[in-house]
């Protein structure tokens, strides 16, 4: 098994689990802020499945590619659909990537990083904002969630 079929299997496993988590999720939870300036669940969710379509993108590219355009949801159904879209998308962008791209040096946030870092790091950012989405559910009241990880 190739290293990157590695990556895309072990990404896989984490953004498995951010679609159980939301089938936990209630339409009126969407707007939910533990805070006032904090993402709405929503957002976050949308902020998760975008960043690594974003990374996937730019690796691909060998520029930084900004992220989509800003979407608002009005269900749990529709944010479903959108992150299962994102997240096939995604996936075959990561299957397709050549070992040239993934070693070539990309800029990023003041950086220089070989493509696969910025993957690596793409996971590490997508595992870390799942962790606050696993927040969420817990101050929602939501009791039974799935294991951080799927196997």
């Amino acid at each position: 098994m190739s290293k990157m079929n590695e990556f895309v299997l072990a990404w896989m496993s984490h953004r498995n689990v951010l679609i159980q988590l939301l089938e936990k999720m209630e339409d009126e939870q969407i707007n939910y802020k533990p805070w006032e300036d904090a993402m709405s669940l929503s957002e976050l969710v949308l902020h998760i499945s975008g960043s690594m379509d974003m990374f996937a993108k730019t690796v691909q590219n060998g520029v930084f590619v900004p992220p989509t355009e800003v979407v608002t949801v009005q269900s749990i159904g529709e944010l479903k659909e959108i992150v299962t879209s994102q997240t096939n998308e995604t996936k075959t962008i990561l299957e397709q990537l050549t070992p040239a791209q993934l070693d070539k040096h990309i800029e990023f946030a003041g950086m220089n990083l070989p493509g696969h870092a910025l993957l690596n790091s793409a996971k590490d950012h997508e595992i870390h904002h799942k962790g606050q989405l696993f927040t969420y559910a817990r101050l929602l009241g939501i009791d039974e969630l799935p294991f951080f990880v799927s196997r």
